[in-house]
């Protein structure tokens, strides 16, 4: 390949200003934002489908081929709308940040290239499945439907790994201003791989698990306690329940990474000045002139947390100057929150694990008779989906804010990235006007599709056709 040189730009006077940094930095964040929801359900929502639609012919009941149907059919209106925003986030990568792609791009091109194979094996599947739903024999027509899953996981793999590069990058030497040496592998399977692909690829299922859920949730609260309803309900809830606490370990070993490789974010994390052992660990607050002011302290708890002993150093952010620090306020409240809405989604799981220990004993009917704490169980878990979702999104807010002023660690600042033409402000609402019609358009549809009746799967399925559908 032929080398690039590496020359960082300013903003030009002339042209761009900081608010067109600005402009550029919330329109990708909004872009963002609104895509990794419809990305989440499209690594997820397959995989619940293929669970519904073999548990169904393995039992013949026709409330889980009902449902996969249903979901089936949801999961192709959102793979198109999931392209359009996907592709509107690839054109931004190039128009935004000229700077990053012009310098990087044959450093981070590898997964990018992958990730639009599988997204082309993910649509042609996809049309195989829904095309062939009553034309193919069941085994066979489960089988169209795993490469979906493989494909929408290893999209987010792809896609991650790229993130991950930019938070430790690897691949290539800088030899006199320019970019020599280029390991495209190296660069995609770099140190932040493993613990940001597995975190996100288990976050993903999650929302699309909890966010299934809460819709069946609002439906049962609002009376509709049919069978069809209840295993809509309680089958991705399950699931979820099961992935979240492993979700907490991975989180974990994420954080250990952040505190070896990058520590002045996790001192953002963590509200942490001045470096030393014994720190405690902090909830809450936002950030003073030396600290966290209003927050909750846990003595010797960030020390204990990352090297088990109250005798663990960790760094603080005087370490680095104040024009290399990551915002703390919206970095520590942002982790804060993912956290707590971790540990309320693990709640709610032990809650689904004792009901389900207690319908055991008592061998009655699933959620039924058991009066007002049925109701308060079940309007927590109208609220796992929206928790999911938040804690997505924080997850994600925590990622990149850590990581500033650097768009990759280190190296290139977000700053001389962007591009310099003046007028970014006008494209970031113009991309505001597409969303919200896109927006407006995906629940129209998706609201539609609930009003329509249910097609029987099979003649001696006929009826299920009187179930109310969500």
């Amino acid at each position: 390949m032929e080398p690039v040189t590496v020359l960082p730009r300013a903003l030009s006077a002339a042209g761009a200003g900081p608010g067109d940094l600005d402009a550029a930095r919330a329109q990708m964040g909004f872009s963002l934002a609104w895509h990794i929801v419809l990305a989440c359900l499209g690594v997820g929502l397959p995989l619940l489908t293929l669970i519904m639609e073999w548990w169904g012919g393995h039992t013949q009941d026709p409330s889980y081929r009902l449902l996969a149907r249903r979901w089936a059919r949801a999961m192709g209106v959102l793979f198109a709308v999931g392209a359009v925003s996907g592709t509107i986030l690839s054109f931004e990568l190039g128009l935004l940040w000229p700077g990053l792609m012009g310098i990087y791009g044959q450093v981070i091109g590898l997964p990018f290239a992958l990730e639009g194979i599988a997204f082309f094996i993910e649509a042609i599947f996809l049309g195989i499945y829904l095309y062939a739903w009553d034309r193919l024999a069941h085994r066979l027509h489960l089988l169209t439907g795993v490469p979906i899953v493989v494909a929408g996981v290893a999209s987010a793999f792809f896609v991650v790994s790229a993130n991950a590069w930019m938070n430790q990058p690897r691949g290539f030497t800088v030899r006199g201003g320019r970019v020599v040496h280029v390991d495209p592998w190296a660069a995609m399977l770099n140190p932040a791989t493993p613990p940001q692909t597995t975190h996100m690829i288990l976050a993903a299922l999650m929302v699309a698990c909890f966010l299934t859920s809460s819709v069946y949730a609002v439906a049962l609260l609002r009376g509709r306690r049919d069978r069809y309803h209840r295993i809509g309900f309680t089958v991705p809830l399950a699931l979820g329940a099961v992935i979240t606490p492993v979700q907490l370990v991975v989180g974990d070993w994420a954080a250990r990474f952040v505190a070896q490789y990058q520590p002045v974010k996790l001192a953002a994390m963590e509200g942490v000045y001045r470096t030393g052992s014994h720190v405690p660990l902090t909830l809450g607050g936002i950030a003073g002139k030396n600290g966290l002011r209003y927050g909750l302290e846990i003595p010797n708890g960030l020390s204990l947390l990352v090297g088990f002993s109250p005798d663990t150093v960790i760094q603080g952010l005087e370490q680095v100057p104040p024009g290399d620090r990551p915002p703390v306020t919206g970095v520590h409240l942002a982790f804060d929150l993912m956290v707590g809405c971790g540990m309320f989604l693990l709640a709610v799981g032990v809650w689904l694990l004792v009901l389900a220990l207690h319908h055991r004993r008592r061998r009655a009917p699933w959620l039924e008779g058991m009066g007002r704490p049925l109701r308060v169980f079940l309007a927590l878990g109208a609220l796992t989906g929206p928790a999911a979702v938040v804690a997505l999104e924080c997850g994600w807010t925590v990622t990149e804010e850590g990581r500033q002023p650097w768009v990759v660690w280190g190296l290139l600042r977000v700053r001389d990235a962007v591009n310099v033409a003046p007028g970014l402000a006008i494209g970031l609402w113009l991309v505001v006007a597409v969303y919200v019609l896109m927006t407006i358009g995906t629940v129209y549809v998706l609201r539609r599709l609930t009003r329509d009746r249910p097609v029987p799967v099979a003649p001696q399925e006929s009826d299920v056709e009187e179930y109310p559908v969500v």
